[in-house]
């Protein structure tokens, strides 16, 4: 049994100042305000603490890629990540052949059982070619709905989020399936009118998959996915604050406009991720990474992030109008709550894992707790 005490800390009731927890077998054992029980074991006066971040869209990072399904280079993604704050991260496949695919959900389904990771992820295949982004056109299919089965039924049950567009032949089948199985159905990479992702919405999708991003632009005429997202109170939108792909006023009008409960801050991360600037591959295509900005080298679409969750947090609250709490909600309970664990992860409450980051005064990570145990 360990006691942590003196930060502000950030829980599902607001900030309690001189917030003390008390971690038990990996578990919140208790928590609360003002002197503590006992001595405490770690003195965080001056500081922040606030839930462990959970990141429901991830490629890599660290040098590793999900891709391939390695164990060890999703062990080192684990692990950057984890040093950054995130202690709930999925896995997120980019678009590929179905059987690769299938090969690689069956390998990641044993390294989710075994803890390392939360979850699968598959963005792709089935999504628009006019969309696409950095995904590789050969590969993009309709979502048939044999294959569809055949991936969900190869995570046993360990894909909990599937992107796709809705307007592609048996979309709207493919929403329903997806949901059916107790998976997250999420809208992305769409050229969808309004019209057919109100459908998808109606038929089970919960996700708006980085809203605004890869998905048809506004209109007056003809508002498309994104304000159908936007308007639905059951979805969640994922947002990508690095300050490249949206406009700072633009995730500040979604918190004002949608409410920052459901937004969920999210990395996109690519391998290149706390590497640095040079040449990478993401599913198969050439990207360059300059000035932290990873692009195909063809084409120049945005192609991932070199996001770390820190790093959203601290863009949400400087540049982004979100409150301390707002930001603690966009990168922990919401996702959570969104992929249906927040019984177990994200958030500081009494029976919830003892997943925690310790912030300074600058927001900056001193310090990781992930399962009870100081990983950083």
């Amino acid at each position: 049994m360990s006691m942590i005490a003196g930060a502000s800390m950030v829980t599902p009731d607001g900030v309690l100042d001189e917030g003390w927890l008390e971690v038990q077998d990996g578990r919140i054992a208790g928590l609360g305000s003002g002197p503590p029980p006992r001595t405490p074991d770690r003195d965080l006066t001056g500081q922040w603490l606030v839930p462990g971040f959970v990141d429901m869209h991830s490629h890599g990072g660290g040098g590793a890629t999900v891709m391939g399904a390695d164990a060890g280079q999703v062990q080192t993604f684990g692990a950057t990540h984890r040093r950054r704050g995130t202690t709930t991260l999925m896995a997120s496949l980019v678009s590929g052949p179905v059987d690769q695919l299938e090969r690689d959900v069956r390998a990641l389904a044993e390294l989710a059982a075994d803890g390392l990771i939360a979850g699968v992820h598959l963005e792709g295949p089935w999504i628009s070619a006019a969309r696409k982004g950095a995904h590789d056109e050969n590969v993009l299919t309709a979502p048939d709905p044999a294959d569809v089965r055949r991936l969900l039924d190869a995570g046993g049950g360990a894909v909990r989020m599937v992107t796709l567009a809705p307007e592609l032949e048996h979309g709207l089948d493919a929403v329903r399936t997806v949901a059916a199985a107790g998976a997250v159905a999420a809208v992305g990479h769409t050229d969808a009118p309004y019209e057919v992702v109100t459908e998808a919405v109606q038929a089970g999708a919960t996700v708006a998959t980085h809203l605004f991003n890869a998905m048809t632009p506004l209109h007056h005429r003809s508002p498309g996915p994104i304000m159908a997202l936007l308007e639905d109170e059951r979805v969640t939108l994922e947002l990508i604050l690095d300050g490249a792909h949206l406009h700072p006023a633009i995730a500040a009008h979604v918190r004002a406009s949608a409410g920052a409960e459901r937004v969920a801050l999210v990395t996109d991360a690519m391998e290149a991720t706390d590497v640095g600037d040079g040449e990478y591959v993401l599913g198969g295509l050439a990207v360059r990474v300059q000035d932290g900005v990873a692009r195909l080298v063809e084409g120049g679409s945005i192609a991932g992030s070199t996001l770390t969750m820190d790093s959203a947090f601290r863009f949400a609250v400087r540049h982004a109008g979100f409150s301390m709490v707002d930001a603690v909600r966009a990168t922990s309970a919401t996702p959570a709550r969104t992929l249906g664990i927040g019984d177990r992860v994200g958030a500081l409450k009494e029976g919830l894992a003892a997943d925690a980051v310790v912030l300074d005064a600058d927001l900056q990570v001193s310090a990781v707790l992930a399962r009870g145990e100081w990983v950083a």
